[in-house]
């Protein structure tokens, strides 16, 4: 049994993880096994997701304050809290994979991205939207092609150029030639 000081010390690690992360999804299971739960803490350690059973009675003292305090209501029955301080695309890409996957075993209980509790079907909605490395590398693809595209417009020119200077070299040529 835990004593006064690790308690306390076990809440202030949860407050500073949730202080800290950007995105964080409250899940419920039941009848997981031990390798479901092993692959799902490996998926989500993959994506630099943090994943904590929590006490509910912890979770609430924790979030008071915060901007998951909206979330509060969520910490009923077996929880456990998926938090992110990166991207909560891959965040919520990853759990919503995962209760797809396993309805049975796992259910969405709520989530809170950049202060806003968002339900089931924001989470998926937002799944389905492309990472911000992903959206980085299409606006980086479209900046690269119109430079592409410019740098072959003012190569033209030139290039132009010289081919009818050479065509009128052969002319006269040819010409000289002929006579």
């Amino acid at each position: 049994m835990k004593n006064r000081e690790q308690k306390q010390k076990d809440l202030e690690v949860l407050t500073a993880q949730f202080q800290e992360a950007t995105a964080a999804m409250l899940v419920g299971f039941q009848k997981m096994t031990v390798g479901q739960d092993f692959a799902l803490r490996k998926q989500l350690r993959e994506a630099g997701i943090q994943y904590k059973v929590v006490k509910n009675t912890l979770a609430r003292r924790a979030v008071t304050g915060t901007q998951y305090e909206g979330a509060m209501e969520s910490f009923k029955g077996v929880t456990a809290i998926a938090t992110s301080t990166g991207d909560p695309v891959v965040l919520s890409k990853t759990i919503s994979k995962y209760a797809k996957d396993n309805p049975d075993i796992f259910t969405f209980k709520a989530g809170v991205v950049e202060g806003r509790v968002v339900a089931l079907r924001d989470v998926e909605a937002i799944a389905s939207l492309p990472s911000k490395e992903e959206l980085i590398s299409k606006v980086m693809f479209l900046i690269n092609c119109q430079a592409q595209r410019l740098v072959t417009v003012l190569s033209a020119v030139p290039r132009n150029l010289a081919i009818v200077v050479k065509q009128i070299g052969d002319q006269k040529s040819g010409g000289e030639a002929a006579s």
